[in-house]
């Protein structure tokens, strides 16, 4: 079940970014259609960031926590966890709202982002600030689950 919830919360995520990108796309040379299109992007992105953070807290709490922490600290890569995990949980705050911030200002300025360079710009900042983000908790993840299977391989032998 753990391995099952680990990679929907991966696959959730990863739709989260790609929803921020298509938001990103929609933005750069606006029309009232894109704008519309944004919009659907941004409050797709945010809700799979606020049901990315849900199952992950699940999963935290339900097995990562009591299973697989404990193995990845007495592993050859400890700091997998003690650092890696630790800057994932605190800079994941950031997007979800990151995200309600985007789609607020899209929202706000959704009849002005055609000729409101400035606004138009913050967005497109923020939707490039959540994709790298997100990147980022990619490349975390995966070297938490190589801390964890190095762990595992080391018990193994």
């Amino acid at each position: 079940m753990g391995h099952l919830l680990v990679g929907i919360h991966v696959a959730i995520g990863e739709l989260a970014i790609i929803a921020f990108i298509w938001t990103f796309i929609e933005l750069a040379k606006p029309t009232e259609q894109k704008i519309k299109r944004a919009k659907i992007a941004a409050i797709l992105g945010t809700t799979l960031i606020f049901i990315s953070w849900i199952v992950a807290g699940y999963y935290y709490v339900e097995f990562y926590g009591t299973n697989v922490k404990p193995i990845i600290k007495q592993g050859p890569m400890p700091w997998a966890h003690s650092i890696v995990m630790e800057t994932k949980e605190h800079v994941f705050l950031f997007l979800p709202f990151l995200s309600l911030f985007t789609l607020g200002l899209i929202q706000k300025y959704k009849n002005e982002l055609i000729e409101n360079r400035e606004a138009r710009v913050s967005i497109l900042l923020l939707c490039c600030l959540i994709v790298l983000i997100g990147f980022s908790m990619v490349i975390m993840g995966y070297i938490i689950s190589t801390g964890a299977r190095s762990a595992m391989e080391t018990r193994i032998l």
